[in-house]
Formats: structure tokens, C-alpha cells, sequence
């Protein structure tokens, strides 16, 4: 069942943009800030203190992984959820186990104080961010594209994909106000926990979401041609969204989600395994590096609407191979960068990374979308993101860390995120183009 949509009030469009790009902002602070967090706080907070401190590093970046493992299964629930109960719904409930799962976060007590339950408890909040990242994307994304006129998708897609540089750079800027504002070991103690204690406006936000915002157009068509065809209604009710996706579309969601392997995988490569090679192995001063993430991400920042325009104009699919060939390339000269141990190599290195593999990640939500129809959208675009999220980003950090260690170069890392990006291309290259799709 397929429902032509509803006109779009173009009054309300710059709030829902607005709002989308504000609700996945706060949402990725919240993740990126516990990837920051496992690079240089939690491995002496949370686990033994006479394990190895490579032991307790590998650990840490463990229970960063354990949040892209959640996020397929939120992907599962919030796409049936989106799918069935509306976008707005399923949006409003991902912010709101977000914002209390990461204060939590911030609450919790140290290995030293409980013992064994510390890592547990980080586990299982880990967990539920990682089940509300899982959901929140497909609802922001789709906030932004069942609203856009036609022939901008991609433009208005590329917005709540920017809340993950805004979110990168809020993390790392809250962590270097903290680092400056108090003493290395008071920040130890509890300076580290303020930034997590923060993301309660996450919750606020959900409530403005719930009160403010009307569902998109698209999906309120889908209810209306329900509400008229009682019998079509109830059959499709009666159907899983997510068992559909995988019974008609799971060609699709595969190569959705290995396209997404690169794009996810050396992102996070980038902006969290870097802190903890360059402080660790380099030895350069934590505030230096997270200041280089930080304007990385400022400079990478507007290629993310300026793709997803070109992908309205060109096609969704040669951008996005560009971006894999770019980031590919550009991964033996980042790391040649980094080695240095000079700020300003690392901001280009950074910088150069990020904007290209935003050639990817700007038409991204735009061509997921297209994939499926309107019934089970939020499903099979959600599915296909968190499937490539758990392949690509989720154990980026350890497959790195363990490189290094068998290697000790900096090279084999940038094979890891070539080879990631090969994956992407061929991925990209079987899907057909949506960017003419109705």
C-alpha cells in the first residue's frame, strides 16, 4: 500500500529542519562524548587498575562497540515503531532514552568504588544509547525528507547529517572547557561527568518534538488512506514493516548497509581512535588533539549540504562512489599527517577526511530513504544504516587499536580504511539511482 502525500505546509518546513538538525546535534553529542570518554577517561576509571594499560584501552574501546551492536536491534524496534505509529513518535522516545541513559552515564560510580559492576553498568547504558542512536536517525532523517519539495531530498537529508559534525564538535568542545576549567585529577574525578549530566536537554528537546511538531506529510497520508480502506488498513497493520523490508527489499538493505561500512568505519577511525593514537603513541597533548578533531569537523561541516545538493542535480550514487574513492586515497595521506605530531597537519589531515567522506554521508539519508516505500520506510532505511554502522563503525576503534599493535605503523591502518571503502564503492555501484524517484 502506497500513499500519495500530502502537500507540504511550507510554513513549517524551516522549524522541521531546524528541529531535525537540532534533535540529531544533541543526539550524536550524546554518543560521541562516550567515544572520547573511552579514549581517555574510562580506562582507568572503569577497570582494574593492574591490568595492562593496552588491556584496559582494548577494554574501554569494547564497551564503545557495544552501542553500534545495540543499534541495529533499535533500528528493528523504532523502524516497526515509525513505521506504524508515526516518525514523530519513534523520535521523541529515541531522545528521550538517550538523554537518560548518558546522564546516567555521568552518575555512575567508579571500578574502584563497586568493583565489577562498574563495566557492567557502563555496558548496559552503553547499550541503550546505542538502541536509541538506532532509532533516532531514521526518524530525524525522515522529519527532513518527507518534508522536502521535490527535487531537494538530498539538500534537506543533508541537515540532520550535519548534527554529526555539530554533535563531534560540541563533544569535544564541552571535554576542552572541562580539561581548561578544572585540574587533571579533579577531572579525573568528576569533571569528566558534567558533560554527560548535560545531555537532560535531550529530553527537553523530545518534550518541544512531542508538543510542537505535527507527523510528516507522507505518513499522514499513509493514515488517511488507512483510515478510508478499513480492510487495506487493518491488512497492513497485521504485516511486520520489518519482516516486509527483508521479505521484498533485502537486496537493499545488504548493500545499504555495506555502503554505509566506509563512511561509518573511517569516521570513527578519525574522530575517536586518533585521540587515544595521538596521545598514547605520539605522546601530543590531549587538548591539542581534541582541538584538532574539533576544526576538522568545522571545516568538513559544509560539504555536507553542498553534497547533498550535488546529489539532487547529479545522481546519488556517483557522489557517493566519489566519496569512497576520495576517502581511500586520502587515508595514507592522513596518517602520514598525523605522524607528525604537528597541529596544524593533524586539522588538514582531519579536516580533508571528514569533507570527503562527507560525499558519502551527505546524500546518504536521501538515498536510504528512496529505497523503500512509504510503509516501510523508517524500517528498511533504519535496518540499513545500523547494519553498516555494527560492520563499519562499531569495531573500527579495536581493529585499529589491534593493527597498531601487531604492526606498529600507522600504515596498516590506512590499508583497513581502503579496503572499507572498496567495500562501499561496489556496494554503491549495485544499487540502482533514486534520485528521480517520486
Amino acid at each position: 500500500m502506497t500513499a500519495a502525500a500530502a502537500p507540504v505546509r511550507r510554513t513549517s518546513v524551516a522549524r522541521v529542519i531546524l528541529t531535525s538538525l537540532g534533535a540529531s546535534s544533541i543526539e550524536w553529542y550524546d554518543f560521541f562524548i562516550y567515544g572520547t570518554a573511552a579514549a581517555l577517561v574510562f580506562p582507568k576509571l572503569f577497570f582494574a587498575a593492574d591490568l595492562p594499560d593496552s588491556v584496559k584501552q582494548l577494554a574501554s574501546f569494547s564497551t564503545f562497540a557495544v552501542g553500534f551492536i545495540a543499534r541495529p536491534i533499535g533500528g528493528i524496534v523504532f523502524g516497526h515503531f515509525g513505521d506504524r505509529f508515526g516518525r514523530k513518535n519513534a523520535l521523541v522516545t529515541a531522545l528521550m532514552i538517550m538523554g537518560l541513559a548518558t546522564t546516567l552515564i555521568g552518575c555512575l560510580p567508579s571500578y574502584a568504588t563497586i568493583g565489577v559492576a562498574a563495566p557492567l553498568l557502563l555496558i548496559l547504558l552503553r547499550f541503550a544509547q546505542g538502541l536509541a542512536v538506532g532509532g533516532q536517525w531514521g526518524g530525524a532523517a525522515l522529519l527532513a525528507i518527507e518534508n522536502a519539495p521535490e527535487g531537494r531530498r538530498g539538500l534537506f537529508g543533508s541537515f540532520p547529517q550535519l548534527g554529526v559534525p555539530t554533535g563531534v564538535v560540541l563533544a569535544n568542545l564541552i571535554f576542552l572547557i572541562m580539561t581548561k576549567a578544572v585540574a587533571p585529577d579533579v577531572f579525573q574525578d568528576w569533571g569528566w561527568r558534567v558533560p554527560f549530566v548535560l545531555s537532560l536537554l535531550l529530553v527537553a528537546l523530545g518534550l518541544y518534538v512531542q508538543l510542537k511538531l505535527e507527523d510528516t506529510p507522507e505518513f499522514r497520508a499513509l493514515v488517511d488512506v488507512a483510515d478510508k480502506d478499513v480492510k487495506a488498513g487493518e491488512a497492513a497493520r497485521a504485516r511486520s514493516p520489518i519482516l516486509q523490508v527483508l521479505a521484498k527489499h533485502p537486496k537493499e538493505v545488504l548493500l545499504a548497509g555495506g555502503s554505509f561500512i566506509a563512511s561509518n568505519g573511517c569516521f570513527y577511525v578519525v574522530i575517536t581512535f586518533i585521540v587515544s593514537y595521538a596521545v598514547t603513541h605520539l605522546h601530543v597533548e590531549r587538548p591539542q588533539v581534541l582541538w584538532a578533531v574539533l576544526l576538522g569537523s568545522l571545516i568538513s561541516a559544509p560539504s555536507l549540504p553542498f553534497t547533498g545538493w550535488l546529489s539532487d542535480r547529479f545522481g546519488r550514487r556517483g557522489i557517493f562512489m566519489l566519496g569512497c574513492l576520495l576517502s581511500g586515497v586520502w587515508a595514507f595521506a592522513l596518517w602520514r599527517l598525523t605522524d607528525t605530531g604537528g597541529f596544524l597537519p593533524m586539522v588538514l589531515g582531519i579536516g580533508v577526511a571528514l569533507s570527503v567522506q562527507n560525499f558519502m554521508y551527505g546524500p546518504q539519508a536521501a538515498l536510504f530513504a528512496e529505497l523503500f516505500p512509504v510503509e516501510t520506510r523508517y524500517s528498511g532505511a533504519s535496518l540499513g544504516y545500523q547494519v553498516g554502522a555494527i560492520c563499519g563503525g562499531g569495531f573500527a576503534p579495536i581493529i585499529a587499536t589491534a593493527l597498531l599493535d601487531k604492526y606498529q605503523s600507522s600504515t596498516a591502518i590506512a590499508g583497513y580504511m581502503a579496503v572499507m571503502c572498496a567495500v562501499s564503492f561496489v556496494s554503491v555501484f549495485l544499487l540502482a539511482e533514486t534520485n528521480k524517484r517520486t
